[in-house]
């Protein structure tokens, strides 16, 4: 492995700043040398609110790294599980009356594409662009159609973009400290490709991944990312409902759930939580079928919110695919992950499936793949480059 060229990785989150240092082996595999967590508390609602004291924490562990392997960075991949950011899929058609499709045309649309998003969001910037769809006479094409024949040619992309002010403000923290950010990179785009690569047959899914606060849902489509959507709510929503109605403490639910007593779903109605999981005298008769009750209930509102009633899911859900669903809370997954199944695959034709979250490292791994040889869908894998936009999405799909 060759130190005297590492590569310099750092993801952004809720909670912490991981910088990871790696590089390439003999076989184009990127390995980890050195990797520092540093908790963070310059975020607030995905806004930074002291650029310089996350400039200084930023500094003080790049030169850890720095000193540790005498080298110097010049430029990072970022890579994005915080902030605010949006996306849009727009589309752009030809009208050929059976004549041939040519590179120009192309041109032309995806060029009319990209200035409709620039001219309608002007306060944002855009990060990823994604190849969704192309469509001849009603037949999706997996690569541009140049040199056919035919009479209609839709092409479709998907934007993600994020405000200007993130956007400059994450730029200055990074250029106080010398360093040029080189990519940005979506970690709910870097976790989905992972998905691909571990699935080479599914590339159309809802990735679903609740956490004990928030709560989010992405969909690929072909390989390519449609989709994110996040919610300001997960699991702790359930051990509040059981407080407030049960009139009984944190501390109980947990003895309750760690001796996993809803894995069995069928109680009677007289059928009561015994004295063993109350401390002292705080001993209340309560039905177990209550407490199942209310984790159902919330559940199935959790799961409507986020899928089954959520009109912006309305036309996704019309692809073929599979649902993956990530649970966080192990309490909550050992005793509920059934209800959970059956909420998410409910009047619908989609199964989910209960899967475990990637290992940090292997995601940074994914993410050095992705910037380093991008990814078949992303009609933009560098952000920093002197191509136009239009000779990058011919590059990233015709090499």
């Amino acid at each position: 492995m060759q130190t005297n060229d590492l590569i310099l990785f750092i993801e952004i989150n809720d909670f912490n700043f991981i910088f990871v240092a790696g590089s390439y082996d003999n076989d184009h595999n990127f390995e980890i040398v050195e990797k520092i967590i540093a908790p963070i508390k310059v975020l607030n609602k995905n806004k930074l609110t002291n650029i310089d004291e996350a400039s200084k924490l930023i500094k003080k562990n790049v030169q850890i790294i720095e000193k540790k392997y005498n080298f110097i960075f010049k430029e990072v991949t970022l890579i994005l599980d915080a902030f605010n950011y949006s996306c849009i899929n727009i589309s752009g058609f030809k009208k050929l009356n059976g004549s041939q499709i040519l590179k120009e045309n192309i041109s032309y649309i995806l060029n009319s594409l990209k200035l409709a998003i620039t001219d309608n969001e002007k306060d944002k910037t855009i990060l990823h662009i994604f190849n969704s769809k192309s469509i001849l006479d009603g037949v999706n094409i997996d690569n541009l159609p140049v040199g056919l024949f035919g009479d209609f040619y839709s092409h479709e992309l998907t934007f993600f973009l994020i405000g200007n002010n993130d956007y400059k403000n994450i730029k200055k923290i990074f250029s106080q400290n010398n360093l040029n950010v080189k990519k940005f990179l979506l970690k709910s785009f870097v976790s989905g490709t992972q998905l691909i690569n571990q699935n080479k047959n599914t590339e159309t899914f809802f990735k679903i991944r609740i956490n004990k606060n928030k709560s989010q849902i992405i969909f690929f489509d072909n390989g390519s990312l449609r989709y994110v959507e996040n919610f300001n709510f997960g699991t702790d929503i359930l051990y509040k409902d059981i407080v407030k109605i049960c009139s009984i403490s944190n501390e109980v639910i947990e003895k309750i759930l760690l001796n996993k007593l809803f894995e069995i779903q069928r109680f009677e109605k007289d059928e009561y939580l015994e004295e063993k999981y109350f401390f002292q005298k705080n001993f209340r008769k309560i039905r177990k079928k209550l407490i199942l009750d209310i984790i159902n209930a919330r559940i199935e509102e959790l799961t409507n919110i986020i899928f089954n009633k959520n009109i912006n899911m309305k036309f996704f859900k019309k692809n073929n695919g599979k649902i993956y669903l990530i649970i966080e809370d192990e309490l909550i997954l050992d005793n509920f992950n059934s209800n959970f199944i059956f909420f998410f695959s409910k009047n619908i034709n989609l199964n989910a499936e209960l899967i475990s979250d990637f290992k940090e490292d292997e995601t940074i791994k994914n993410a050095a793949n992705l910037s380093t040889f991008g990814w078949k869908k992303e009609a933009i894998p560098i952000t920093q480059t002197k191509n136009s936009i239009i000779t990058r999405i011919f590059k990233s799909i015709f090499g």
